[in-house]
């Protein structure tokens, strides 16, 4: 349920509170398409662009009112950095890293399926 809300005078539709379900360093697996990542940031809802979210087909297309993942990720073939709803995540249980080369810039250990993040790039 979406409440009422005033801002500088007017009243506005106040999205719904919605919880991250993963955290900065956690590896995850992608429900449909089965790559890994770690998670290195996180949007709590949509935050890419209009474009972006119209290249999805429609019957995949994910509800912009949840969390939005940014993610270090790899398949068999490459590595890159994918943007996914949290909908379309699950927590990995393979307790492999993950092959990626921005890790070591970003993170430092790895242990009990997460990373540590360097505290350089704490805030």
């Amino acid at each position: 349920m979406n409440d009422m809300i005033q801002i500088f005078g007017q009243d506005i539709i106040a999205p719904p509170i919605v919880h991250a379900r993963f955290s900065i360093g956690d590896v995850v697996q992608h429900r449909r398409f089965g790559f890994r990542g770690v998670v290195f940031d996180i949007d709590p809802v949509f935050a890419n662009t209009e474009e972006w979210y119209q290249s999805i087909p429609e019957e995949l297309r994910p509800d912009k009112h949840q969390p939005f993942y940014h993610l270090l990720a790899e398949n068999g073939e490459s590595s890159y950095v994918a943007y996914v709803s949290q909908q379309n995540l699950i927590a990995d249980d393979s307790e492999e890293p993950v092959d990626h080369p921005a890790i070591s810039g970003m993170f430092g250990t790895y242990a009990d399926s997460k990373y540590q993040l360097r505290p350089l790039h704490r805030h």
